[in-house]
């Protein structure tokens, strides 16, 4: 049974990884349907994770540009 994933990742860079996993996986046609529809569910934590991370860290740079 695979291992189930559902606490967020620790940085972008683990996420992407996970995502990169998760993409291989379903290129290579190693996952059954169930397990298929936990990674797909999982990925779009993923991407939404990612999403979130990159608005923060834009709207971080914008304001340290706009103080300076």
């Amino acid at each position: 049974m695979p291992k189930k994933k559902s606490a967020t990742p620790k940085s972008y860079q683990v996420a992407m990884q996970e995502l990169q996993e998760i993409v291989d996986a379903v290129e290579n046609q190693e996952l059954d349907i169930d397990t298929l529809s936990e990674k797909v569910k999982y990925a779009l934590e993923l991407v939404q994770f990612c999403k979130n991370r990159l608005r923060s860290t834009e709207e971080s740079l914008n304001q340290a540009f706009d103080e300076g």
